[in-house]
């Protein structure tokens, strides 16, 4: 499996509210706008698992890689409406070891606006 394949089977994972078939790395890091910087895969799985109620779909928009990184532009369906989110991905060996995520969180910490 070549790097973007991993990160799209991240992806598909989220779609199918699937965790368990992440490829993530035992000591992987996680950042994301509305948590401190994580560590390790259960740190990870149980962030992305609170947010898996209000994702009704993920659309691809564009993977760019270049070696062991991989970016990555995709719309969260949610039931805050479509969220755009940018993931900088480092990806060794077949699984992700980092993951950064880049997104407006105001729709999930205000949705009524």
């Amino acid at each position: 499996m070549n790097n973007i394949e991993v990160v799209g089977s991240y992806l598909n994972a989220i779609r199918e509210k699937d965790l368990s078939r992440i490829p993530l790395a035992a000591d992987v890091s996680f950042e994301d706008p509305l948590t401190p910087k994580l560590s390790g895969r259960q740190a990870a799985i149980a962030f992305i698992s609170g947010f898996l109620p209000a994702i009704k779909d993920v659309k691809i928009r564009q993977h760019i890689a270049q070696g062991e990184f991989v970016a990555t532009m995709w719309d969260a369906d949610t039931t805050f409406g479509v969220i755009p989110i940018f993931e900088y991905f480092r990806v060794i060996d077949g699984a992700i070891r980092e993951i950064k995520a880049y997104l407006d969180p105001r729709p999930l910490t205000n949705p009524n606006q």
